[in-house]
């Protein structure tokens, strides 16, 4: 079997641009994500078209509502193969419980999202009055004790993740083949610098859905990874 720690994400607004990506795509060699970009505008097609394809999902729709609420949207769910979904740890303990029994009736891993990648340290403490690093911590205490499956969390936060929970699943977003001063991006790292500091799974867009030839950036990355 082949290594699948690759996800790529579908963040396109039609079907036919989704399309267009999964067919350079080997769903043995990766999983896709659908986020919220292509959900909103596609709805449950884009499920069907990745999961007719053969493709595994990382759903990342960061589910954050009341617990019933979030269990039971979760829970509509279950007829898609989804590897994974999101929901935000800031969401408290009683709502990632509620998740965390939806994911054992979809059959799907309940992944935390600590904080946004997109977020500078300067607007972690605009939003949580402290630093990326003291909040992430929490966040990542939180996911250990509500029995979630994993976290997402910035590559430049791995090393904490491996310390506070070395058991739990690693999933890294931010991931690029080159730094970019344009990206909104603010923490990220290369494929291999991030599998080797101990993520267990890379969301990749831009990098490959963006390239000219889809198929060989995926293979390019693929192979600096695991040559």
């Amino acid at each position: 079997m082949q290594n699948k720690s690759i996800i790529v994400a579908l963040d396109t607004v039609t079907l036919n641009e989704t399309s267009s990506i999964i067919s350079e795509l080997d769903p043995n060699k990766c999983m896709v994500k659908v986020g919220s970009v292509l959900f909103n505008a596609e709805g449950r097609a884009a499920l069907d078209l990745v999961a007719n394809a053969g493709f595994e999902i990382f759903f990342d729709l960061k589910f954050h509502d009341i617990p019933n609420t979030v269990k039971s949207s979760i829970e509509s769910f279950k007829s898609f193969p989804i590897k994974f979904f999101t929901v935000h740890l800031s969401g408290g303990k009683s709502m990632l419980s509620a998740a965390k029994e939806a994911a054992e009736l979809i059959n799907a891993g309940c992944i935390g999202v600590s904080v946004l990648t997109s977020l500078s340290n300067e607007e972690a403490y605009t939003v949580y009055t402290r630093s990326i690093e003291n909040t992430v911590s929490d966040m990542f205490e939180l996911a250990k004790s509500s029995g979630g499956t994993g976290v997402v969390c910035s590559p430049l936060e791995l090393k904490l993740a491996q310390a506070v929970i070395p058991n739990l699943i690693k999933i890294t977003p931010g991931i690029r083949a080159n730094q970019n001063k344009t990206d909104d991006q603010t923490r990220t790292l290369s494929a291999k610098a991030a599998i080797t500091q101990g993520a267990d799974f890379l969301v990749i867009g831009r990098p490959i859905t963006e390239a000219k030839d889809i198929g060989s950036a995926f293979d390019a990355i693929y192979h600096s990874i695991y040559e």
